[in-house]
């Protein structure tokens, strides 16, 4: 029997192609499957199938564009960082799909208070911050050192269009910053040449930083590439403490747009969750990447104050168009990885900061040590890599045992916590608490 091994944080490059999107995703659905290495094309192809599954499911009350989360650029990274193919990727969050969608259900069935009571806002926290910062070697590692300088100046860019720029503009900074750095790998390959430096292995070498050549070569017409999933018990355990993060990102865009449209969707949330998990089961059944719906829409839809579900059926519409053009795949394909260093150096760091976004939400008393001691073990060992050899054949380490620390860990000592220290914990987070109320008389 073959070892089931689940790696800690990624020591490797993630290498492989880009996708693109609908530029109303604050440019994370542009950059989270690129740094999954799954194919452009069907991943924006994808991206439309699954907003109009969206749409329909919630039968258009729900406005939003789906897109691959962050969330899963670790899970990718991790699994490919121990040998695994994007079949193997695929298959893994195929499965995160397939339990995104049952929940869903019993969110559906018993109300949001069940989620809640088994993942209170500390452990959600917990694990969207031990997801994000467990990147931080893909940058330090693989991206930056292939050209640091345009890594260093896309990142003071981009952090300068986040803070400076306003409305819409400021929503789509991390769109800005890849054009910039592709613009500006462009200037710096004719001014100067060549870079030695490592290109996607561990060698330097002398390489142009923006490498058009496959652009020439790509059809303007054509179909994406498909492949079927594969399911390792190993890239499964990696990928499954996404759920978590997925359910915290699904609530608080459904509460927001709730508030912001003055329809009340909070029994839409069990819907939306199906939905996304549908439409993520789908896509990756065919090898494109899994889409969910996030917070990145809301700072969009308040941007353009565009609610209207028409507008997303257009976005889908014109998503399935750009995934039949293999030479626009090619050109986001080409993204120079120094570029993509700048990037990620600040979207892994907002990962791990939304976990520490939750707590602040929801008021979570990190003096409680209650909430202190899972969160603070958990955290360490899904960043730092802690392992936990269970038999010759099992291990589990990094995100997959960090996720399990902190929620058998909390549930656990709050079973032999004294009763002044669970009274400090609320059941539910300010962004879901409304869920389960019933709504006052004469209303829907």
């Amino acid at each position: 029997m073959p070892a089931i091994v689940v790696p800690s944080h990624v020591p490797g490059p993630v290498t492989a192609p880009a996708t693109a999107s609908h530029h109303g995703k604050s440019g994370t659905t542009f950059v989270a499957p690129v740094l999954m290495g799954l194919d452009p094309n069907l991943a924006i192809m994808m991206s439309g199938v699954a907003t109009a599954i969206f749409l329909l499911a919630t039968k258009g009350r729900v406005p939003s564009y789906l897109g691959c989360s962050l969330s899963f650029v670790g899970v990718a990274a991790t699994i490919r960082a121990s040998g695994g193919s994007s079949a193997t990727v695929t298959g893994a969050v195929l499965v995160v799909g397939a339990v995104l969608f049952l929940v869903g259900l019993m969110v559906q069935r018993f109300g949001a208070r069940i989620i809640h009571a088994a993942m209170p806002p500390v452990v959600t926290g917990a694990v969207v911050m031990l997801i994000g910062f467990n990147l931080a070697p893909v940058t330090a590692s693989t991206y930056w050192p292939q050209d640091q300088w345009t890594a260093l100046l896309v990142m003071l860019f981009t952090g300068l269009a986040v803070v400076c720029l306003r409305g819409f503009f400021s929503r789509i900074a991390i769109f800005l910053g890849l054009v910039f750095g592709y613009v500006l790998s462009w200037v710096l390959d004719l001014v100067f040449g060549k870079i030695h430096s490592p290109a996607g292995g561990a060698e330097a070498v002398d390489h142009w930083r923006l490498d058009l050549s496959a652009v020439a070569d790509a059809d303007w017409i054509g179909l994406p590439s498909f492949h079927a999933p594969s399911f390792e018990w190993s890239a499964i355990l990696v990928a499954l403490p996404v759920v978590i993060a997925l359910i915290a990102e699904n609530a608080g865009h459904v509460k927001a747009v709730g508030e912001m449209t003055g329809d009340s969707l909070d029994d839409k949330l069990g819907t939306a969750i199906a939905a996304d998990g549908a439409a993520s089961m789908l896509s990756t059944a065919v090898g494109g990447p899994p889409n969910t719906t996030y917070s990145e829409n809301i700072g969009v839809m308040a941007a353009t104050r565009v609610y209207s579900t028409a507008a997303y059926w257009a976005a889908a519409c014109f998503a399935l168009l750009f995934g039949l053009c293999p030479k626009f795949g090619a050109v986001v394909a080409a993204i120079p990885g120094g570029v993509l260093g700048g990037i990620t150096v600040i979207l892994y760091g907002m990962i791990g900061l939304l976990g520490a976004q939750i707590w602040l939400n929801a008021k979570v008393d990190l003096r409680n040590p209650l909430n202190l001691v899972p969160a603070a073990a958990g955290i360490i060992i899904g960043v730092g890599g802690v392992s936990l050899k269970i038999s010759d054949n099992f291990e589990l380490s990094g995100i997959a045992l960090g996720t399990l620390v902190v929620i058998t860990g909390y549930h656990a000592l709050r079973a032999f916590a004294p009763a002044h220290l669970k009274t400090q914990e609320p059941l539910l987070d300010s962004g879901t608490s409304q869920y389960d109320e019933k709504p006052p008389a004469g209303t829907s």
